[in-house]
């Protein structure tokens, strides 16, 4: 079979591999279209190899060779269409259309010429970087959001620009007379390393971009809140060390649903999991934008307002009281109030945030000793630290 025909092999197995990996990630990935285009890409593309085979050893040679030119064009405009579903710069299915059914008509055309001259090397291999130029120009477009993106559009810019190079180095290295003569070639060993390259350095890197979205929007999910949609308890820790860093007066608030044990009692959990979702949707509708909302209990909800102080907080505290407790909840008894009780807390300079979680689920605490439905404001700082130097 020879050194080429081994990396043929070598290039139909590995692609076939990447046509798996795609498909798999493609059931978790939120850009399955895209995928699955990949995987098609490969498929489709890996069918070279087989027919190159076929050119050497069954005729008619010009029916393999054309099957070959024909599978590794469809499989890099199929790529372009992933790409597009990737990044949302979509491809006009009829200008790939005309691009591969018009250089199939120009494979026809040339392929009578030497196979070493550049009347028939440029021809051929002019349509291959055409269609990843197509596709390295879709991922530019795109606005290259981060490395890898940028990575993508370099190795498609190269890999396109390689086949013009193949056709120049198929003219001085020599690729044989016919279609038949081209596995015994030294042009064969050289475009076919390449191309065995070129294919796991772009399987890879399609590869890690959807991986590396799949991963950004598992993180996204294990801090989010199911229920209500708002951030979870992990989530709002994440954040919410790094955001009192920042310089200003910030507030915490803590605000728990009243009776809400009765609630699960008396209406059942689909009847508490409404009272969840309505005061959680009350929450996120009228905090500031650059608030963080969360989830962070069973009834507990938690709210990080950047640059606000204890007078605004305090007051931004009331309306909710006020609105929790006039709005009915969806799904329940139209003359049903469910309350909430809140705990305000100023962050002090420099405040470690359990000590200011601490000083807010004290207020709350104080808020529900109160009789509930209303907002307490919690200790200063200072106060806190000496109850717990105090209790050490």
């Amino acid at each position: 079979m020879g050194g080429a025909g081994f990396l043929l092999t070598v290039n139909f197995l590995i692609a076939q591999c990447f046509c798996v990996f795609f498909l798999a990630v493609s059931a978790r990935s939120r850009n399955r279209i895209a995928a699955r285009w990949f995987a098609a890409c490969f498929a489709t593309a890996s069918l070279s190899a087989p027919f190159e085979l076929l050119v050497a050893y069954v005729p008619p040679p010009k029916l393999w060779a054309i099957l070959a030119f024909a599978s590794v064009l469809g499989g890099m405009l199929m790529l372009r269409i992933g790409l597009g579903h990737l990044y949302g710069v979509k491809a006009s299915r009829p200008l790939l259309a005309a691009i591969f059914i018009g250089s199939i008509l120009i494979d026809l055309a040339v392929y009578d010429t030497p196979r070493s001259s550049l009347w028939h090397a440029l021809p051929y291999q002019t349509p291959f970087a055409v269609a990843l130029g197509m596709s390295a120009w879709a991922a530019w477009r795109a606005g290259m959001q981060s490395v890898v993106d940028r990575a993508l559009v370099v190795l498609l810019t190269v890999t396109s620009a390689h086949f013009i190079v193949k056709a120049f180095a198929a003219v001085l290295v020599g690729s044989g007379t016919t279609a038949s003569d081209y596995l015994t070639s030294q042009f064969a060993l050289f475009s076919q390393s390449m191309t065995a390259v070129l294919i796991v350095c772009v399987g890879l890197m399609l590869l890690c971009v959807l991986v590396l979205e799949i991963v950004a929007d598992e993180k996204v999910n294990a801090e989010m809140d199911a229920l209500t949609g708002l951030l979870n308890r992990r989530g709002f820790d994440n954040r919410f060390q790094a955001l009192m860093a920042k310089r200003g007066v910030h507030s915490l608030i803590l605000c728990d649903l009243d009776h809400f044990k009765a609630v699960n009692d008396t209406y059942g959990h689909s009847g508490g999991d409404a009272a969840l979702r309505a005061f959680g949707e009350m929450l996120a509708a009228a905090a500031p934008k650059d608030a963080l909302v969360a989830r962070i209990g069973g009834e507990e909800f938690a709210l990080f307002l950047s640059h606000t102080g204890r007078d605004a907080a305090m007051l931004f505290a009331q309306a909710l009281r006020a609105t929790r407790a006039l709005s009915p909840v969806p799904g329940l008894p139209p003359h049903l109030r469910i309350t909430a009780s809140f705990g305000v807390a100023e962050l002090g300079e420099r405040e470690l945030p359990r000590f200011a979680m601490r000083r807010a689920d004290d207020a709350l605490y104080a808020a529900k000793s109160a009789g509930r439905d209303c907002v307490r404001e919690a200790e200063p700082p200072s106060v806190v630290l000496e109850i717990v130097r105090t209790s050490n």
